[in-house]
């Protein structure tokens, strides 16, 4: 067991949000940074081959206040991906990340993802590879087993082979993977998870950072999991409300930083005028916001109003005033109301 108050101001993956594709993208991971300061960031899964040849500004750009923010990998080719990763770390992102996990279609047929874990000499010499080519962190994160490969000795073995190649932080979902059947959706929900097989392996490989993901709803589950484990990834849980945040600064990294929904949003209408001059659409930032109010007076109020306007074409920052005066107003309406 580890006592996570000794190391919040050491451990650097003690609590981080998750990789999730179409979600992470940079707005939303601004808009969570204007909520904690330290919670690490990861990316969208980029494909090395995307990087390669696409148009890395796209793919790769991110605001210095992301920081500490990884780049999230996918590819199965060790020289692709140490050219990628190596791009990463000159684009200064503060970690490498090789996605082990994802089980959808389209990345199986690319040749990566969760299937990978079926492959562990090849993943060694990816990751291996990717260390060679970087002086960042390079990390894993991957399920506990693919379709009828569920076994612990299995994902101990899998560890133990990385870890022979210089791999030292390892985020786990603490679900197998079914390759066949289940949709991805399905896949984050259906096999069952199994917090203990996780703990087990800090216990097993108390040399290595061992990130404990999946299921994870809110901080006092994470803080119950840090006395087993090194860190937390909290996923979904974030996205439908961002402010499962709120205290993540003062309770597990003893920082004074603090804030309200109110002032994120006048922040996040900042932000937006700025890209808007830029020629990013409002809706790409606006559809992070939805559920900015979630559970709170004017929130519902707050996502029909953007969910309906936002996504015009032309819609600009007053759409964002517009919906934070709907808010406003219901609130102190609520206040009079009390006092009666």
């Amino acid at each position: 067991m580890n006592a996570y108050s000794d190391l919040q101001n050491q451990n650097l993956h003690l609590l981080s949000v998750a990789p999730m594709l179409d979600w992470t993208d940079r707005h939303f991971r601004y808009l969570v940074r204007l909520i904690s300061r330290r919670t690490r960031l990861y990316t969208e899964m980029v494909v090395d081959q995307s990087i390669l040849l696409g148009q890395r500004p796209k793919l790769l750009d991110f605001n210095p206040e992301e920081h500490p923010v990884a780049l999230q990998l996918g590819g199965s080719v060790p020289e692709k991906l140490a050219e990628a990763a190596k791009i990463g770390e000159q684009w200064g992102y503060d970690e490498i990340n090789l996605n082990l996990g994802c089980p959808s279609e389209r990345v199986q047929g690319g040749g990566f993802g969760a299937c990978l874990m079926l492959s562990p000499d090849l993943v060694a010499e990816c990751m291996a590879a990717m260390r060679q080519a970087v002086r960042v962190p390079v990390t894993a994160k991957h399920r506990l087993g693919v379709d009828e490969v569920e076994d612990y000795r299995y994902v101990a073995h899998f560890i133990e082979k990385l870890a022979g190649v210089g791999i030292e932080v390892f985020i786990i979902h603490a679900r197998k993977a079914y390759l066949r059947g289940l949709s991805p959706a399905e896949n984050r929900t259906v096999p069952p998870l199994r917090y203990e097989w996780v703990y087990q392996l800090k216990q097993d490989f108390p040399h290595l950072t061992i990130v404990l993901n999946g299921g994870v709803r809110n901080l006092e589950e994470a803080q119950a999991h840090l006395s087993h484990v090194d860190g937390v990834m909290l996923g979904r849980a974030v996205y439908e409300d961002p402010f499962v945040l709120e205290q993540a600064d003062s309770k597990l990294f003893g920082l004074p930083h603090a804030t309200t929904r109110l002032e994120v949003a006048r922040a996040m209408l900042q932000y937006a005028e700025a890209q808007l001059e830029r020629g990013i659409p409002l809706w790409a930032i606006a559809r992070h916001m939805l559920n900015l109010f979630k559970g709170q007076p004017g929130g519902r109020l707050w996502r029909r109003w953007l969910s309906e306007r936002a996504c015009r074409r032309g819609a600009g920052v007053k759409v964002l005033q517009e919906a934070l005066e709907q808010v406003q107003a219901e609130v102190e309406s609520r206040k009079s109301r009390a006092l009666v």
